[in-house]
């Protein structure tokens, strides 16, 4: 293995987008962040050089057993390259179900660093996601009253996430108050010595706004293991920088890429929904994939492809689909099914286009993305400037490069595809 790649940070995270989205806000910091699909193999890193790397799992959903052992498997990778923090990030909604798989990795990892405490904290107050008194807010409503009470895979029913962690965990689970939070890093610090005493080894911490971000990360910076949202990665970078461990370098420059263009959409989120509608509501070409008609063998991918040949603009091709739709096909197909279908043929669809020579992807959903990436034989990523919080853009490596935006299904503003294609494409148009 090559030891010319000593990242000072190793992430790791528990799906596509949710490391792309932690990328996005490392280099926003000012930290070069690589993102690798799956665990690197020695010949993708060889020549390569980064402050972070950001390895993403595809372990938010499968059985807790396989995400700890994944992840455990991501970890002995980050020691190996010398990392000195790592980092465990989630979604900012907390998604899990009472299976898991939030408290399990985030034990796991803590004892095989040696460790007996970690925060919790996936707050992400720029894109509204807030804590209180250890309750998760999307915007101003309560995280079982946001529509995440409806996702297909992980209905989050309870947004106090002291409660939700402790029931994924052997562990002893606290809270870390906004009463401290507010006061600074030397109070939280103190606070986190009074929580260790009291036997609590994770800590959902509070936050309303990126300063309280600041505050936590600084006050951890000597912890061996964080988890969180995105968010909580705000507050690191200044503690390398500090250190003068950060060199001074534009994090953010990429490559222009030309080629085609597609949008693939397959999260059936509040905001994927918008971001749908407003598609076809500009009159842009669009074709919807029908997993109904996928379970029945019929050739939607074949039919998509040739849609999008024959269209003489960027087209959107999607499966996104209301709650109540999805609910109606999960009844038909089951769950995982249902799902499985669409992201392989979207992935299908995306290893099809990339033959008739599109080179730039916008993409809505973690699974989707998931699915994507890996038809696309996508194997590491350079992460460039923001398009909307929490999605930047980002450029494969490689041979023949792409340009993709990969995009959690809950983020992005109502115009996000049009505005990342714009940025996808640079200077090539």
């Amino acid at each position: 293995m090559s030891t010319t790649l000593r990242p000072l940070l190793g992430c790791i995270a528990d799906d596509f987008t949710g490391a792309t989205d932690l990328a996005n806000m490392l280099v926003r910091g000012g930290m070069r962040t690589l993102q690798s699909i799956g665990i690197p193999n020695a010949d993708v890193l060889a020549d390569l050089d980064a402050d972070a790397i950001v390895i993403a799992l595809k372990s938010r959903t499968i059985p807790a057993a396989e995400a700890v052992e994944e992840s455990l498997a991501a970890l002995h990778w980050l020691q190996a390259r010398g990392c000195e923090q790592i980092f465990f990030k989630y979604c900012s909604t907390f998604d899990s179900t009472a299976a898991g798989n939030i408290g399990q990795v985030s034990e796991a990892l803590l004892a095989k660093l040696g460790s007996d405490f970690t925060l919790a904290c996936p707050a992400f107050p720029e894109n509204g996601r807030t804590i209180f008194r250890g309750h998760l807010f999307v915007q101003d409503q309560l995280l079982n009253e946001c529509g995440m009470q409806n996702h297909p895979l992980t209905p989050m029913t309870d947004a106090n996430l002291v409660r939700v962690l402790q029931s994924q965990t052997r562990l002893k689970v606290g809270l870390l108050r906004y009463d401290s939070v507010s006061q600074g890093v030397e109070k939280v610090r103190a606070r986190i010595a009074e929580l260790r005493a009291e036997g609590v080894n994770m800590a959902i911490a509070d936050a309303l706004s990126d300063a309280d971000l600041h505050t936590l990360g600084a006050a951890c910076a000597d912890l061996p293991l964080l988890t969180g949202g995105s968010g909580l990665a705000l507050g690191l970078p200044e503690n390398f920088r500090k250190a003068g461990k950060l060199r001074d370098v534009d994090a953010a420059k990429l490559e222009d890429i030309s080629g085609g263009e597609v949008v693939l959409a397959g999260s059936a989120s509040v905001a994927t929904n918008g971001q749908v509608a407003a598609w076809l509501e500009a009159n842009r070409p669009a074709l919807r994939v029908d997993p109904l008609a996928l379970a029945e063998g019929k050739p939607v991918v074949e039919e998509a492809l040739a849609f999008a040949r024959d269209a003489s603009q960027t087209v959107l091709i999607y499966a996104t689909s209301s709650p109540e739709e999805v609910k109606a096909v999960q009844q038909k197909l089951g769950v995982e099914r249902a799902g499985a279908l669409v992201e392989e043929a979207l992935g299908q669809i995306a290893h099809g286009l990339l033959q008739a020579g599109v080179r730039r992807f916008v993409v809505a959903g973690g699974e989707t993305s998931g699915a994507v990436v890996q038809a696309l034989g996508v194997q590491l990523l350079k992460i460039g400037a923001q398009i909307d919080p929490g999605v930047p853009a980002t450029q494969s490596t490689g041979a023949q490069p792409l340009a993709l935006a990969l995009k959690s299904g809950n983020f992005g503003s109502r115009d996000f595809f049009s505005k990342a294609l714009k940025q996808l494409a640079g200077g090539a148009q």
